[in-house]
């Protein structure tokens, strides 16, 4: 068997709930403003949680991972 998950594990797991929130609710980035160098505030905020999401799913991988 292999061994139970630290704490620090388990809470890293939390950190996949933030772009899920950040995303599931619409109506708070449902908007055209602010703009951003011209680009509507809707799809911005969309291309911000990329690498956001990118960079918590990483940290959570190596907290994680098999030593």
């Amino acid at each position: 068997m292999g061994k139970s998950p630290s704490a620090l594990q388990r809470a890293s797991l939390v950190l996949l709930l933030v772009p899920f929130v950040g995303l599931l609710w619409v109506p708070f980035y449902n908007s055209t403003t602010p703009n951003f160098v011209g680009i509507p505030f809707f799809y911005w905020y969309l291309l911000l949680w990329l690498p956001l999401s990118t960079a918590l799913t990483a940290v959570v991988y190596f907290a994680n991972r098999a030593k």
